[in-house]
């Protein structure tokens, strides 16, 4: 609503991504950040004084199934298990905003979820970028849709194994994929020759009408992989069509690192790892290299987002990960970027939220003492300037 009192949190050490640390004030009015300065005084403001604390970015996770798989239950929403090629499905239409690992994250400052279908499916439908707080899904949309997800891997070939039901080798699930895009391709060219409108053909398909977006280039493939061929698998079809797409997990990238350099340099629009501490349970994931992963990509110059893939992880678990990486050698500034600004950049959402900048949604989080430190505590968690969270 216009017009609400500006609040000023003063005294903190700010963590803005975009500078280096420093001691000062952040004024907050009308859901957006209006002013960062090393002191701020006006007059008629609501003052919140955090000495001694530290202010940063609300924190982004780049993928996850928050709010599709819901606490306490086997049954889930993130999947649909009849169909390999579902793109017709919606994160939008299987949201929960009541499910209680929402305010757990708001509790640990994560304040953006990436979040969509699960990777059972070789295509599973749209991934939407959600807000932690609100009563409904159009409260919490920040960007949708923002990616079509896909799985390669084992996933999707166990699972239609033990249906009897193909895909059941890697060669399928490769050979599926193409099918489907191609097809897509192919749809997109009877509509235009028919006017460009899909109701003007007879046969009208939404599954393919829901891949258009994807071969048209308006949104990426957000890929499932884990295991270095198949990362090489995903690569090698996004490029035959020519599509935006994302490498999501990217377990053994290590392995080839000249082929993440090609792929950054053409359509691949960002490597989103994690979660890292999680046991070696599949044969694709023995080769984890987990919290020691985040250096070795630095160190061969890979930009990355960190994730939790939640509930393979819970929202409380997203720092500790980062601060280990930290532990291995990984530098801090680059630790936290990859939980905000450079989570936002992937995700296409970098122009409202990740840093701490005039003109940004005032989604911010303030820990007691350095947040990489175990002993830190989120204190207070902002989501569009409103107080979502706050420790008592």
């Amino acid at each position: 609503m216009k017009g609400e009192a500006m609040l000023i949190l003063k005294n903190g050490t700010l963590m803005t991504m975009c500078d280096k640390p420093f001691k000062g004030d952040i004024a907050i009015q009308d859901g957006k950040i209006v002013a960062i300065a090393k002191e701020l005084n006006n007059e008629n403001v609501q003052i919140r004084d955090v000495t001694g604390c530290y202010i940063m970015p609300g924190i982004i996770d780049a993928h996850s199934h928050l709010g599709l798989h819901e606490s306490g239950t086997r049954e889930t929403d993130h999947n649909e298990k009849t169909n390999p090629i579902a793109p017709q499905l919606r994160a939008i239409d299987a949201i929960n905003p009541q499910d209680v690992a929402f305010a757990e994250s708001r509790e640990v400052g994560i304040t953006s979820c990436a979040t969509g279908p699960g990777s059972i499916n070789i295509i599973g439908g749209t991934f939407a970028v959600i807000k932690t707080y609100g009563n409904t899904v159009e409260d919490m949309i920040l960007k949708y849709p923002v990616a079509m997800k896909a799985a390669l891997g084992e996933n999707p070939k166990f699972r239609y194994t033990e249906m009897n039901s193909t895909p059941k080798s890697r060669l399928a699930t490769a050979a599926i994929l193409r099918e489907a895009l191609a097809a897509a391709v192919d749809y997109d060219r009877k509509i235009k020759a028919n006017g460009g409108d899909p109701l003007s053909i007879p046969d009208r398909n939404l599954k393919l009408e829901a891949l258009l977006p994807v071969i048209r280039g308006e949104i990426p493939l957000k890929i499932h992989i884990h295991r270095a061929d198949d990362i090489a698998t995903a690569i090698r079809i996004a490029e035959e069509f020519d599509i935006r797409y994302t490498l999501d997990h990217c377990s053994e990238g290590y392995i080839i690192i000249d082929r993440l350099y090609s792929a950054l340099s053409k359509g691949c629009e960002g490597i989103i790892i994690g979660p890292l501490m999680i046991y070696k349970r599949k044969l694709e994931s023995r080769n984890k290299l987990g919290v020691k992963l985040p250096k070795v990509l630095y160190d061969a110059g890979i930009e990355f987002a960190i994730c939790t893939d939640f509930p393979e992880m819970i929202p409380s678990s997203m720092m500790p990960q980062v601060a280990l990486s930290v532990a291995e050698g990984l530098p801090e500034e680059i630790a936290l970027k990859s939980i905000t600004i450079t989570a936002a950049r992937i995700l296409g959402i970098d122009n409202r939220v990740g840093s701490l900048e005039v003109g940004k949604d005032a989604d911010i989080a303030v820990f007691s003492c350095h947040p990489l430190d175990y002993r830190s505590l989120c204190l207070m968690t902002l989501i569009d300037g409103k107080i979502v969270y706050e420790r008592k």
